[in-house]
């Protein structure tokens, strides 16, 4: 059996859906606060790919949405992973309850993509309006 284990229900949810959109019937053992996934080794490679793939992108989330639970002392941290330009990694101390609203409808890809976005306006400021580098963008094309 191949097992796959999660710290969070959200991500072992979408997790299990995405093994049923692939037709298999996954078997799942829930105990003090941990998930597990099982399936049948007897998979393709191909599917065995995609099956990783999904795995390690809900890994992402149910990391971020368990470090937004777990307490430390008498408080909860949460932080967000900001990759700046000149390859130094940032920081951002975030609340866990809002991250992991967050977390919960995006993935963290669409995520990364969001905070991505916000590193590079502010390391390459551009003062015109959005209108203004629509108009810009499409007279280049």
């Amino acid at each position: 059996m191949l097992e796959y284990v999660f710290f969070h229900p959200t991500p072992c949810e979408r997790f299990l859906e995405f093994l049923r959109g692939e037709a298999l019937v996954p078997q799942v053992h829930s105990e003090e606060g941990t998930w597990e996934v099982s399936l049948p080794e007897e998979l393709s490679d191909d599917l065995m790919e995609r099956i990783e793939a999904r795995y390690d992108e809900l890994m992402e989330l149910n990391q971020a949405l368990h470090d937004a639970e777990a307490e430390e002392g008498d408080y909860h941290a949460a932080g967000v992973v900001l990759n700046l330009s000149g390859g130094e990694t940032a920081y951002a101390q975030v609340d866990p309850a809002l991250l992991g609203r967050i977390m919960s409808v995006l993935t963290p890809e669409e995520f990364g993509r969001v905070v991505d976005a916000i590193v590079d306006a502010v390391e390459n400021p551009d003062s015109r309006t959005l209108c203004q580098r629509m108009r810009d963008g499409a007279k280049e094309k």
